[in-house]
């Protein structure tokens, strides 16, 4: 190899080497510009803050069972700071705590759904206090008592049903204050 080589190849590496420097600063600070764009905020939903939700489904006492899962949703975008902290439609699930149909003699039907939380679609949770649903169709006793004096065969008229119809607003309760990362 004479000098001449040596000196092109010295030169040639250098060059190649400063492109490469150049090229990595502009991905560091390209990454470093989108991270900032992308930045997560971490925003706290209050205690007491109230939470409108939605029944998915209609729901009838003498169609479910206690320990059986009851779907609601998010009716509206609750906002803290400007930020969407639980967008319209986050699903929310109640569990049936008392389940009672309607039966002879003017007995109403009873439904209890209890809500205890959420989880956001960012896998953050809610924990809700005292939101429950209760409710109870009409007691007709008196009704098939009285009736089945004059004629008995009324003594078999039932209560009236409990049923949460689809769309069934309820309003949930944040139990304690819930830090939640907001992109």
């Amino acid at each position: 190899m004479t000098m001449n080589t040596i000196r092109l190849m010295v030169k040639t590496y250098n060059h190649n080497n400063i492109n490469y420097m150049k090229k990595l600063i502009s991905l560091l600070s390209a990454m470093l510009i989108c991270n900032i764009c992308i930045a997560h905020e971490v925003v706290t939903i209050k205690a007491g803050t109230i939470i409108p939700m939605q029944a998915v489904k209609t729901v009838k006492a003498a169609d479910v069972e206690v320990g059986q899962a009851v779907d609601f949703q998010v009716s509206e975008n609750i906002v803290v700071k400007g930020m969407t902290v639980i967008p319209k439609g986050t699903p929310v699930k109640g569990t049936v705590s008392e389940a009672k149909k309607s039966t002879i003699a003017g007995t109403k039907g009873r439904l209890v759904v209890n809500i205890s939380r959420m989880n956001l679609p960012n896998g953050d949770p809610i924990f809700f206090s005292n939101t429950m649903v209760n409710i109870s169709g009409n007691n007709r006793t008196p009704l098939a008592v009285v009736t089945a004096l004059f004629v008995w065969p009324c003594i078999f008229i039932p209560g009236t049903k409990a049923v949460m119809p689809e769309g069934y607003e309820v309003m949930g309760m944040v139990a304690s204050n819930a830090d939640v990362t907001v992109e």
